[in-house]
This record gives structure tokens, C-alpha cells and sequence, in this order.
């Protein structure tokens, strides 16, 4: 293990310094090193000719490695979940749950908890491109350097951006799973905002930059709901951070990974794979509802 070298001299039209920045943000230039990444909110329900419904809360925790790349371009390790909770009574997450009752159907429904191990990807001087969005020789994907819409709010705090939008071939498609599937293409959308010091980024003694922001996501109804086509889809709405040690992760994330899936609290050593998305998951782990 060793440290990957980064740049520190501020260029938001450098795609070598975007992509240090970025890795520096999302985990450790320190290869012996792991970061803690957690995100705490809630999920509400959007549905036409309704006002947004607070549906349940979640907590998410990521363990991430950096390792370099012969070349010269960053990998980065990592296993995440995403624990769903009740509403305390502030409106803010509270115990995780197994069972959830769905206000819309009144059913009571199994709540199945996202265990990604691994989810990596490559951290390069070019975009992360979907191959979904350019048809033809998959081989042959453009190469966009990757220069991020950084904001300087008042010349010491700046704001990184990482937006991804996607519709992609849903994995639990209708015919095989009616009352998970939302339809045959999955319209998923991340938005994310990293705050972080601009004297963090230029200090080449700190091979992982701290940070706060923000996390939304708009996505199809969860599988577990068993919504089907129902018209509408959830929103996340959280806050994020990161820690150099798990044990600062709230408690009952702690107590719930321990007792299910222990090995999930550390990141990665080595690069193996593959990586699958949250549904990609549940089409191989979970089966078809029975129709009502």
C-alpha cells in the first residue's frame, strides 16, 4: 500500500486536479487507509396530485480504498448499504425495520435492507460515461475530460457538484416481477453536493479532504414497496460526511451490521468483483411477490 500522488494547486479546468480532488473527497489517497462515508435522511413518497408523503428513514454507511492504477488513474474500492429506519418523532430516522406498512395500500410488506459488496469504479481524468446513453460500439465511448461545475461561495468554502443521471434496462422487469417492477427502463437520479475548504484541497499533507453536503436521489418506487406502475417514485433527502474510523458510524448501524453482515464495516483490500446496482441485487436474491 502506498500513496497516490495528487495535485494541489487549485484549476477547476484541470481534469487531473478535478480527479484528485474528487478521490481526495470520496476516500484516502492513502492506500493502507479506508474512509467511513455515512448518509442520514429520509425518503419520501412522490405521487401525481399529492403532496409529498415522508415515507420511512434510512441510513447509509460506505468503506472505501483507493488503489492506484498502472495508468495513472485511481480505482476505488468499496462496499456500501443502505439501512431502512421508522420516523422518530421529529420526523428524522430512528430504528431500522423489517416490516413496513405501506400507507397508500395498507399492506404489510418485508423491508429488504442493500448490501453492495463490492460497488467500485474508476476514478479517471475522463467522465464516468453510461453506455446506455451513447448507442452503438461500446468500445468507442468518447473520452470527456472530466471537469466538474465547482462553485466558490466566498473564496474559502467551495462546492463540488456530482450529478448522474440515468434510464437504464430495468433488472426486475415487469412480466417476471409485476409488483416490484416500476416498468421496463429504471429512471434513477443523483445529485450531490460536497462542501469542502479550499485550504483543505491545496494542504498536500491531507491525502483525504473532509467534508459535509448534501445527498438526494430520485428513484422508482422500492421493489419491497410492491407498488408495481403505480404513478410516482420515492425522493432521498439527506446530509453526508465522512470519518477515517467506523466506530464513529451511529450506534444502531453498528449493532445491525455487526449481528448481519460483519465483514461489511471494512473496505476492500483487492479489487474483486462484480459490482452490481441495489436491483440488480434483489432480481438474484429476492423472488416475485405472489399477485394479489
Amino acid at each position: 500500500m502506498a500513496i497516490i500522488p495528487f495535485e494541489t494547486k487549485i484549476d477547476f479546468m484541470n481534469p487531473r486536479w478535478n480527479r484528485d480532488s474528487w478521490a481526495r473527497i470520496q476516500a484516502d489517497m492513502d492506500s493502507s487507509k479506508e474512509r467511513i462515508g455515512h448518509c442520514s435522511g429520509v425518503i419520501l413518497g412522490v405521487k401525481p396530485g399529492e403532496k409529498l408523503r415522508p415515507l420511512l428513514g434510512f441510513q447509509t454507511f460506505l468503506a472505501t480504498r483507493l488503489v492506484p492504477l498502472p495508468d495513472g488513474n485511481i480505482r476505488r474500492l468499496n462496499k456500501e448499504v443502505i439501512f431502512y429506519t421508522n420516523l422518530n418523532r421529529l420526523g428524522q430516522p430512528g430504528d431500522i425495520i423489517e416490516e413496513w406498512e405501506n400507507p397508500w395500500t395498507k399492506e404489510k410488506v418485508k423491508v429488504v435492507q442493500v448490501f453492495n459488496d463490492p460497488f467500485n469504479y474508476t476514478i479517471s481524468d475522463t467522465l464516468i460515461l453510461a453506455p446506455e446513453d451513447f448507442p452503438g460500439d461500446k468500445s468507442k465511448l468518447p473520452k470527456i475530460p472530466l471537469i466538474f461545475p465547482w462553485q466558490d461561495l466566498d473564496g474559502e468554502t467551495f462546492v463540488l457538484s456530482t450529478d448522474m443521471h440515468l434510464n437504464y434496462p430495468n433488472p426486475l422487469q415487469p412480466d417476471k416481477w409485476p409488483r416490484e417492477s416500476a416498468g421496463p427502463t429504471a429512471q434513477v437520479s443523483e445529485m450531490m453536493r460536497y462542501f469542502v475548504k479550499k485550504k483543505d484541497l491545496e494542504n498536500p499533507k491531507l491525502t483525504a479532504v473532509p467534508f459535509v453536503g448534501t445527498w438526494h436521489r430520485v428513484t422508482p418506487w422500492l421493489p419491497w414497496m410492491l407498488m408495481g406502475t403505480t404513478p410516482g417514485h420515492c425522493m432521498y433527502t439527506s446530509t453526508m460526511t465522512a470519518f477515517d474510523n467506523v466506530e464513529r458510524l451511529p450506534k444502531v448501524i453498528l449493532d445491525y451490521a455487526r449481528k448481519h453482515k460483519p465483514d461489511i464495516l471494512s473496505a476492500p483490500t483487492e479489487d474483486y468483483g462484480p459490482s452490481h446496482s441495489s436491483l440488480e441485487h434483489y432480481a438474484r436474491q429476492q423472488k416475485p411477490a405472489p399477485v394479489a
